[in-house]
């Protein structure tokens, strides 16, 4: 396949030059290409001159792949790459792939870059899809796939990992048609809130401060430290009686709820803090979810150890995840349900800001039977 030039949108997408290899080389040293692709690690001027020599016009040469340096168009400096990583003619299928020079991000670069690809993809080649594949967690690569026009339907274990991460990974695909017209915005959804999403869950979970009289708490990430204590707190009378955790409970049960946390966190689905007290020990949990149909939306859900109940210290928590999930996800509303007569969860609700807004009727399952629940909301305007 002859390697080709396109020009669109103030780009010039060209293929790979042996004068490439040193701005290559430093983009690669970049911490984020080099988390979430599979660039060699430590990357080093050998590789980038493969790269540029070798890999790429090869890939060219016997039509597995079409590589293309993303370069300004009317100062030529390099920007990033993107290309086809893989083509299979019988199928008429193609994978996009691509990353961003540091240097210059925030100037939707690589959305202009990958629509260009597909494009060409659709019209030269003749493609009938173009799948994108990433590790779950790497918003920033996703919020581009999702504002180039893909589908992103689903999640499968990859088979090359970058760095030895994580086996997840999402997956995508864009049909002919699909691709938006030169200089329009992305599909609904992929605005604004989708940006700030992607700047929270694609970096490590924060940690949150809160305080309760003259106490000083913190909520972090939970730990596989805390896991004996999580097991004491969800074998506890009152949270199996007012909770739905497993019972008996047990240390695996323990384990698949970490996993479940540091998954959560990776999919932008969840976050799920360890509140701790003064000594960092473990005191109990607080998760806010994020409704998956409506992107404004999250609930809580909390359990507090019996050591540390009645000190005021999940109030002051809840209170502290809600104005985070308000100004740091830029929620508009956030539920607390309870079973009705769990009046310590809706103390613990109320003196977060929480207002009671009534009684569901048969609003949960628990243990096999629908109950009644209360149901309460914190507004963003509250917080004002």
């Amino acid at each position: 396949m002859e390697p080709v030039e396109i020009i669109e949108d103030g780009l010039l997408l060209r293929p790979w030059l042996a004068s490439d290899a040193d701005d290559v080389h430093r983009a690669c040293q970049d911490p984020d290409i080099q988390r979430w692709t599979t660039v060699p690690r430590p990357y080093r001027s050998e590789h980038a001159h493969g790269f540029v020599t070798g890999i790429a016009p090869r890939s060219w040469a016997d039509g597995t792949g079409a590589p293309f340096a993303v370069c300004d168009a009317a100062t030529g400096d390099l920007l990033g790459s993107c290309g086809l990583v893989s083509i299979d003619r019988a199928l008429g299928s193609g994978e996009i792939g691509y990353w961003t020079a540091p240097w210059a991000r925030g100037r939707g670069v690589t959305v202009r870059a990958v629509r260009a690809v597909a494009r060409w993809a659709f019209d030269a080649l003749a493609l009938r899809r173009l799948v994108w594949q990433a590790e779950v967690g790497n918003h920033a690569s996703r919020l581009v796939a999702l504002r180039a026009g893909f589908q992103v339907s689903g999640e499968l274990r990859l088979a090359r990992p970058a760095g030895g991460g994580r086996a997840e990974g999402w997956v995508g695909s864009l049909l002919p048609g699909e691709v938006p017209a030169v200089g329009t915005p992305g599909p609904a959804g992929t605005g604004t809130l989708d940006a700030r999403r992607a700047a929270v869950f694609g970096r490590p979970q924060p940690v949150l401060f809160a305080t309760a009289g003259d106490t000083e708490l913190r909520l972090r990430p939970l730990e596989e430290r805390d896991l004996d204590e999580v097991v004491t707190t969800c074998r506890d009378q009152q949270t199996v009686r007012w909770t739905s955790v497993p019972h008996p409970y047990q240390r695996t049960d323990a384990e698949d709820y970490l996993t479940f946390a540091e998954l959560a966190w990776a999919r932008g689905s969840a976050a799920a803090f360890a509140l701790a007290g003064p000594d960092d020990a473990y005191a109990g949990t607080v998760d806010l979810r994020v409704s998956p149909t409506d992107p404004l939306l999250a609930d809580v859900g909390f359990m507090t150890a019996p050591h540390a109940r009645g000190r005021g210290w999940m109030p002051a928590a809840l209170g502290a995840l809600g104005a985070w999930g308000v100004t740091g996800l830029g929620l508009a509303r956030i539920e607390w349900k309870a079973h009705v007569g769990n009046t310590a969860s809706r103390r613990v609700a109320e003196k977060a800001g929480f207002t009671v807004e009534g009684t569901l009727r048969g609003g949960l399952s628990h243990r096999g039977t629908r109950i009644d629940v209360w149901i309460g909301g914190l507004l963003a305007e509250d917080l004002t």
